[in-house]
């Protein structure tokens, strides 16, 4: 283990990282203004839309993300359309996270028992009073630790972002790798940048789920 090649290494992990989160975080986001509107088309059952949507679902979540990236990247200049490699990440993760999202906020939002409802109607509340103040509040607060679990794994899935020549943490890696034959300590290194980049969140995750049981049950 080579502690001076190591540190010499930090600055090209660091901007690695950076690239990352800013990627990696763009595409969450994403991934949120999808899947959200996309749950709650599918609550209120608008037919047509609803099964636009379960399409969608299906086809993103049962195909990979290096298959979707490699559509995008390689797939689109075909036919036209030229896009930077950084827009088909983010793209391809949006799109991969709004079908999860999508799944996870709409367990949540049916998670909600109809008497929650019957009971605002009943209070004379119209429709979207009632979803806006009764069923929303609740479908957020129950489907939280899966957006986070959603969260950690679209995060970890930028690995394959290298496989569109981005400059990720896989990407330097393997580059470094295939240069100096450092092999320990770049997937050290590796290790240990994906842990600055997931830890954080899997920490909150672990905290906010811990918060909502405690408000659920009092203990």
């Amino acid at each position: 283990m080579d502690m001076d090649v190591m540190i010499s290494y930090l600055p090209l992990y660091l901007d690695a990282l950076l690239l990352t989160v800013r990627i990696g975080w763009q595409g969450v986001l994403l991934a949120f203004f999808i899947g959200i509107p996309c749950a709650t088309a599918v609550h209120l059952k608008i037919p047509a839309v609803k099964r636009v949507i379960q399409i969608y679902v299906e086809l993103f979540r049962n195909t990979p993300l290096l298959v979707q990236l490699f559509f995008l990247y390689f797939g689109l200049p075909k036919i036209g359309i030229h896009v930077s490699a950084q827009f088909c990440g983010i793209l391809g993760l949006g799109l991969l996270g709004g079908a999860y999202m999508a799944e996870t906020f709409r367990s949540g939002l049916e998670n909600i028992a109809p008497i929650q409802q019957e009971s605002a109607q009943s209070l004379g509340m119209i429709p979207l009073q009632t979803f806006r103040y009764v069923i929303l509040p609740q479908a957020v607060s129950s489907s939280i630790p899966g957006l986070l679990a959603n969260v950690i794994f679209l995060l970890k899935e930028t690995s394959v972002f290298s496989t569109i020549s981005l400059l990720d943490l896989m990407f330097t890696a393997k580059d470094l790798i295939g240069m100096y034959a450092k092999t320990t300590e770049c997937l050290l290194l590796l290790v240990i940048f994906y842990l600055i980049l997931l830890l954080p969140v899997s920490l909150l995750g672990g905290f906010v789920e811990r918060r909502l049981r405690y408000a659920e049950f009092g203990h």
